[in-house]
């Protein structure tokens, strides 16, 4: 039997090798191709998850809770100035993320929109840390003034159409190259 402890490392196991064969696979992909990339059986995944949704329900979390930490290093980092925060807070992307094809996310808008409504909402909420860092840099005169719900919204928006279109998969071009390059866009934008 395993404790919390146990259950929770081969659950990161299990959510790290889905979003390796969700990269590789789209949502084609099986829980026998999960079992098999984590040499585990189907019975103990399905001890850890119900179903494949609840699977990618908790992947959300997982993801986007990487990402919050990976906010949190760059919050805590004293070597770097206002504006190199912001621009890495806007662009980070966890380690293990960095090969993912998110722009695959678009597919679950229609086989799952349950799940595809919790990666919108997770996109939308937790912009605390990012905000008053964009006041600091205004407040410092490092960042030019500007509407920060406004400039909020703009990432946002951009950010869910790399999710709602297949625009970056028609043209071959990863999420995180992406990410940067509209990272480098507003913030040069903002720049004072």
């Amino acid at each position: 039997m395993m404790n919390g402890k146990d259950i929770q490392a081969a659950k990161s196991k299990v959510l790290d090798a889905t979003l390796r064969v969700f990269n590789a696979k789209g949502l084609k992909f099986t829980m026998d191709d999960i079992a098999s990339e984590v040499s585990m059986s189907k019975k103990t995944i399905y001890v850890l998850f119900e179903d494949k949704q609840s699977m990618f329900m908790e992947m959300v979390d997982y993801c986007f809770d990487g990402i919050k930490n990976e906010e949190q290093k760059v919050l805590d980092n004293k070597n770097l100035t206002t504006i190199e925060k912001i621009r890495a807070i806007l662009g980070v992307l966890p380690e293990g993320y960095k090969d993912v094809n998110f722009s695959l996310l678009y597919q679950l808008r229609a086989k799952y929109p349950t799940i595809y409504a919790a990666v919108e909402r997770r996109l939308e909420t937790g912009w605390e840390s990012t905000i008053a860092l964009l006041e600091q840099g205004i407040r410092e005169g490092v960042v030019r003034p500007i509407n920060v719900q406004l400039f909020k919204a703009v990432f946002e928006a951009t950010v869910e159409q790399f999710f709602r279109r297949d625009v970056l998969v028609r043209n071959n071009i990863t999420y995180a190259d992406a990410l940067q390059e509209v990272v480098d866009i507003l913030v040069d934008g903002i720049r004072a």
